[in-house]
């Protein structure tokens, strides 16, 4: 048996033989690799360089343009970042900045770069509440069968809404999409459709596994029993933002608006404490249009147990809440010790306030561009199927009012969760999604 030399490097228990050890000049292969890497890296840092692609430039598209343009990694290039992140640059964006940027997606679409145009029309209409229909657009992307996202049809012209109403009886392969994108053009036109594709249900009906008006609720109204449009949500949307650890007697007692906080209840399904997810007065200006009658709107959950099923509470008249006797208990939920469990949550409450001013009412509407998604009213950010609960008193849908995103709450955080509300049932639920 040929003899093993054992490696030169100092702490190494590894053995090579001869001929390695006369190849790498005595160290085995593991630690000539270590060497090479921390030689790349050693030559990495002393020559890397920053480059600002925005140096001069002062337009916002082009600003734009350059955060949309993809580069090659180079480890050699640290590029610098702008002073200013997309989703506040979209928002800024003049109507003639808008209809520019706009028209450059088209130009990205017609040279095949489909996935950078869609990504710069999403941000267009999510960011800054623009409506596609004066470039052609609209009418490039049915031709390139391009549906997804169905949002960017939203409220598009009724020349545009014609001819998919058209193709949705003949286009078998498509039918899907062009549902969900009639749905978020949802105009009168629409809405009868809808109606009559309800009293008299088409062939092609039975090749779906929704009926079609069930279709309208991803794009947040459903359809009545009297064969009208209900929208399900409030238009006005007010961003949670995260202002960052408060200073000791920062914030008053009992702000306006409080969120993550002790609720005293236990949640009777598992025994665990509840938290009150959101506690908002009555005249604060992110619940000025919501239907609250008492003096303060606050939606209370078991944070564990509303990931496996919608929690209903009931408000009492100060707006207050307490379980609800029509909750039912999911068929599987996790043992838990909540003596055990950690509620370090609690504290990122304190680091929440609402904006002062709203924001677009379907700015967090695509969770796939990571938007800051909690948030007071506006359209929610649904990570999964649309999923309004049903209201336990009086059978209704329930309004959305408000979500909050768990990454910004828990360092290795995920999933949203969803708050609703029954003005008339003077009931409010919760649920929970992710990915």
């Amino acid at each position: 048996m040929t003899e093993r030399i054992p490696c030169k490097s100092e702490g190494c228990s590894a053995t090579i033989l001869p001929a390695t050890f006369q190849k790498t000049g005595g160290y085995c292969m593991p630690c000539v690799q270590e060497k090479e890497r921390q030689e790349r890296q050693a030559y990495i840092m002393q020559h890397r360089k920053t480059v600002d692609l925005y140096a001069g430039i002062t337009d916002p598209v082009e600003v734009l343009k350059i955060m949309h343009a993809s580069r090659p990694h180079d480890p050699l290039i640290v590029y610098a970042p702008y002073r200013s992140g997309k989703e506040e640059l979209y928002r800024t964006l003049s109507a003639e900045e808008a209809c520019r940027l706009e028209a450059y997606a088209v130009e990205l679409l017609q040279t095949g770069d489909e996935e950078t145009c869609t990504e710069i029309l999403m941000s267009l209409v999510c960011y800054n509440n623009r409506l596609l229909s004066g470039t052609g657009i609209l009418a490039e992307l049915i031709h390139r069968e391009i549906y997804d996202p169905a949002f960017l049809y939203k409220h598009a012209p009724a020349h545009i809404r014609d001819l998919l109403l058209e193709q949705v009886e003949t286009d078998g392969g498509n039918r899907n999409s062009l549902l969900l994108v009639l749905s978020w053009i949802g105009d009168d036109v629409v809405v009868q459709r809808f109606r009559e594709w309800r009293e008299h249900a088409p062939e092609w009906a039975e090749e779906l596994y929704i009926a079609p008006e069930q279709y309208a609720h991803e794009a947040g109204w459903e359809l009545t029993q009297d064969g009208k449009r209900r929208d399900l949500f409030y238009p006005d949307n007010y961003a949670v933002e995260k202002t960052g650890p408060a200073a000791a007697g920062a914030y008053p007692v009992e702000p306006a608006a409080s969120f993550l906080t002790e609720s005293g209840q236990s949640c009777e399904w598992c025994g665990g404490p509840l938290t009150i997810l959101a506690d908002i007065q009555a005249g604060h200006p992110s619940v000025e249009r919501l239907p609250v009658t008492g003096q303060r709107l606050q939606v209370q959950t078991c944070v564990i147990c509303s990931c496996y099923g919608p929690v209903y509470m009931e408000l009492d008249s100060l707006q207050g809440a307490r379980w609800s006797a029509f909750n039912r208990k999911p068929d599987y939920l996790p043992d838990r010790n909540p003596a055990e469990e950690s509620r370090e949550y609690l504290s990122a409450g304190k680091q929440f306030r609402i904006a002062e001013e709203p924001r677009n009412t379907y700015h967090a509407v695509q969770w796939t561009m990571e938007p800051w998604a909690s948030q007071i009213g506006g359209y929610p950010t649904w990570i999964q199927d649309a999923e309004y609960p049903e209201c336990p008193c009086c059978s209704q849908r329930m309004h959305f009012i408000g979500q909050l995103d768990w990454e910004a709450v828990e360092e290795y955080g995920e999933g949203i969760y969803y708050m609703f509300l029954c003005p008339e049932g003077r009931v409010s639920a919760t649920l929970f999604q992710q990915s």
